[in-house]
């Protein structure tokens, strides 16, 4: 039977167990409040429970670990819009409106000072000189584009929408609007404030 959890060390008695979905969120965490550059390999394992070189055997090295934590977040950041966006029962202002919220949820969702989008927040930074995170980056951005044309296009055929708006391009603006607001919340803005402007722009986008 295949275990859940993975233990650590030999010491006395029974050994440590983490849970590795756990330890990559902890990670992630700490990726979110100091940025890439500023993570230190002994500050991640802090929070994850976990000794350096279990994290290494878990995880691999810093820049591996960092990539898993990026993909898991947009794999769960993901599922909420997508979420949003394909509930056929809500109209496309409400389902657009969900869309934010959930969006606005996750960005003041730690402790203190809210930290927006962990992408945006982080990888936008790394990604001019690093490859990889630049490929994940433009990769996920492409596909929330994608999900919010394919959410304007049903609004088109369903008569929410004028036949000749340009979906691609008007996802682009809600794409675009989502990450203003979320560099907005880590410069101190209000969720009160980023409600209001996300249904001012939903407004617009909605005719």
């Amino acid at each position: 039977m295949a275990q859940n959890k993975t233990t650590e060390g030999k010491g006395r008695g029974r050994p440590r167990a983490y849970d590795p979905q756990t330890a990559l969120q902890r990670a992630l965490g700490v990726f979110w409040n100091t940025g890439y550059s500023g993570a230190s390999l002994d500050s991640i394992a802090t929070a994850a429970g976990m000794n350096r070189p279990s994290l290494y055997a878990a995880f691999g090295d810093k820049h591996a670990l960092y990539i898993k934590a990026l993909e898991h977040y947009w794999e769960s950041a993901a599922a909420d819009m997508h979420a949003a966006l394909t509930d056929t029962d809500l109209t496309l202002r409400e389902a657009l409106l969900r869309f934010y919220e959930g969006q606005l949820s996750i960005y003041f969702s730690g402790e203190g000072q809210p930290r927006g989008c962990f992408a945006i927040g982080t990888a936008t930074t790394e990604a001019v000189e690093d490859p990889e995170i630049r490929e994940v980056l433009s990769d996920r951005l492409s596909r929330l584009d994608a999900d919010l044309e394919a959410r304007l296009r049903l609004a088109i055929d369903s008569g929410e929408l004028k036949s000749d708006v340009d979906a691609a391009s008007l996802a682009v603006l809600a794409s675009s609007l989502l990450h203003s607001i979320s560099i907005r919340a880590r410069a101190g803005k209000s969720r009160a404030e980023l409600t209001e402007l996300a249904r001012n722009a939903v407004d617009v986008i909605c005719g």
